[in-house]
């Protein structure tokens, strides 16, 4: 089932190792890497002089860069035979760094024994766009052939799935469904996704709801009763006019069917889901095991009994002995676009559960990361692993300590060159970007919003909302400081459609929106109440100029952060194979195609 290779670099490498040394080698050398993933925010674009593009891009690109279609930027960054001579003669440096994050990116096309072409029926696919269908169908394919080899080999099968972070329970769902037929432990924290979950599992006809046996009329006469005169029908108000004996309390179950219990049935042959409300705080799933127990006790082979499926809001507790150690139940923790953390907590379940015989898990949200070697940061300057950062002008309340769950998890870059390798949080943002699938007039539409968030951030400087703030970044090596300056981010948001169709009107709804703002609103208000539309034109007007700098900019970001995305694929990978005491195989494959869902690269890993 593993692919010809655990990775999918390009034919630069001999090796995985080879490929893993250049990637790290890279990343912690190439300053123009550092600067345009974590080193620069588009925030900042105009509140500098001179602006972030005559401050980052070298000097030697900027006329070229800036005389170049969008389009025809983005087809040479990830498209164009960069071996083919051109006519506009691109500088030779710039074509080298496109060939070294091209080089250093994993290969993102599934491989044919990976396409399945989508087949859900459809009171499976209820309620997902055809993005999820594409996602769905071909996961529950994957993991299924994953599964099936492992248990061909160990000669034990995979008994249950647990979905981490299941969500509306779309793949649990398809799992639990024919032909798959796999009892699914689906693991989710929001009870408003659990019940959702539920009610379509009764449309796709893998469970069932209460039956509630009723008397009609006196059901409709209670319900009459109970709704205001004005809104009832004439024949309703002569029947509530007439004397009638009132009937007995409780005696009409009046529960609507969304709130009747969800009966899931336990049959040999068939699959079934069982749903547990947990917050995952680590990759110990002993308590998930303990629910399985529970099940399994409650519905002997041969003799089904009806069950609820649910489990009570559990708290991970700190040891539970001897509880998984039952070789009937073998577990696969399985995860599509499992957010930041969640990822992390996935893989380790391997290590930390001797249940858990195989994971798959395709990440997402790295933003959500947290950081292991360092505080949570925000706007870091630079991304530099030989640097020691004081915190950024806006980080959270509990950004004091460094997460043993978070970023990396592998002590290959945990311990690079002595000190690791750091993504502060604007890079890990930036690595969720799809600048291959972007068109162009999706790009046209994307910069525009960028270059309106920009322009506000420098109005704001101007009006004082916001204000410079430096930062020292302790250069040991040097011996000496650096003062680099951002400003204090304000979070808006997304504004409805209607505001992106002038500046001015971007100004004035994001200012509407920032008015219910508690902890800005006031301040916004004060400084922002006299600006005139004539004034905010005119901002458009003089920095108009300057949006293709920025869309440039922001097209160079995106596509260097495709080895941000690679590292920390390349992090996860290699933290299983760093305990090879515990498992058999682990690799890196696409699942999905690009164009559809972006985040396509699943870590696979089979103990021993």
């Amino acid at each position: 089932m593993a692919p010809p290779t655990p990775l999918p670099f390009s034919n630069d490498f001999q090796s995985e190792d080879d490929y893993v040394s250049s990637l790290l080698d890279f990343c912690a050398a190439s300053t123009i890497f550092q600067t345009l993933c974590g080193g620069v925010h588009i925030l900042d674009f105009f509140t500098r002089e001179p602006s972030l593009y005559h401050t980052v891009i070298p000097e030697e690109w900027r006329s070229w860069l800036m005389a170049s279609r969008s389009m025809d930027l983005l087809d040479l960054l990830m498209r164009n035979d960069l071996d083919q001579p051109r006519t506009d003669d691109p500088p030779k440096t710039l074509l080298k760094y496109i060939r070294e994050i091209r080089k250093h990116s994993l290969r993102r096309n599934v491989s044919p024994r990976n396409r399945k072409d989508a087949s859900l029926p459809r009171h499976i696919a209820v309620g997902m766009i055809p993005k999820k269908i594409h996602e769905v169908d071909n996961f529950a394919d994957y993991v299924v052939r994953v599964a099936d080899d492992v248990s061909a080999k160990s000669g034990n099968e995979i008994t249950h799935f647990v979905d981490f972070g299941s969500g509306q329970n779309y793949l649990g769902r398809t799992l639990a469904s024919p032909p798959y037929n796999k009892h699914i432990v689906a693991v989710e924290s929001k009870e408003l996704n659990i019940n959702g979950a539920k009610s379509m599992d009764v449309l796709a006809g893998v469970a069932k709801r209460e039956k509630v046996m009723r008397n009609k009329k006196l059901f409709r006469q209670q319900q009459d009763s109970m709704t205001p005169a004005e809104l009832l029908k004439d024949k309703a108000l002569r029947i509530v006019a007439k004397p009638r004996k009132a009937p007995p309390p409780n005696v009409a179950d009046l529960r609507p069917s969304k709130d009747l219990t969800t009966i899931y049935t336990p049959t040999e042959g068939k699959g079934y889901i069982q749903y547990v409300k947990n917050i995952v705080q680590d990759g110990d799933l002993s308590n998930i095991v303990e629910q399985i127990e529970k099940m399994k006790g409650a519905a002997p082979s041969g003799n089904p009994q009806v069950v609820n499926g649910d489990s009570e809001i559990l708290k991970l507790p700190e040891v539970i002995d001897e509880i998984s150690k039952n070789e009937d139940i073998r577990l696969m923790a399985i995860s599509i676009h499992s957010c930041g953390n969640l990822s992390h907590h996935g893989i380790r379940s391997l290590l930390l559960n001797p249940s858990v015989h195989a994971i798959a898990i395709v990440g997402c949200c790295y933003n959500l990361m947290t950081e292991r070697l360092g505080p949570p940061t925000y706007k870091l300057p630079l991304l530099r692993p030989n640097l020691r950062a004081i915190n950024a002008p806006r980080v959270t309340r509990e950004a004091s300590a460094c997460d043993p769950h978070g970023f990396p998890m592998s002590e290959r870059i945990g311990t690079y060159n002595e000190n690791g390798i750091r993504l502060n949080i604007t890079a890990r943002m930036m690595a969720v970007q799809a600048p291959q699938n972007w068109t162009e007039k999706e790009s046209d539409a994307f910069f525009t919003r960028h270059f309106y968030r920009a322009l506000l951030q420098k109005v704001f400087l101007d009006y004082g909302v916001v204000s410079k703030m430096k930062q020292e970044i302790n250069v040991e090596e040097e011996n000496c400081l650096e003062s680099l300056e951002s400003t204090e981010p304000v979070i808006i948001g997304s504004l409805r459609k209607g505001c992106y169709s002038s500046f001015k009107s971007y100004v004035r709804g994001a200012l509407e929106k920032l008015s219910g703002d508690s902890e800005r609103g006031t301040r916004v208000h004060e400084k922002m109440r006299n600006i005139t539309d004539e004034e905010i034109e005119e901002y458009a007007h003089r920095y108009e100029g300057m949006k293709k700098e920025l869309s440039v900019t922001w097209s160079l970001m995106a596509f260097s952060a495709g080895v941000v995305e690679s590292l920390i694929v390349v992090d996860r990978w290699l933290f299983l194979r760093e305990y090879p005491n515990l498992v058999k195989e682990c690799w890196v494959e696409a699942v999905f195609d690009y164009q559809q869902s972006p985040r396509n690269l699943v870590v696979v890993g089979i103990k021993r």
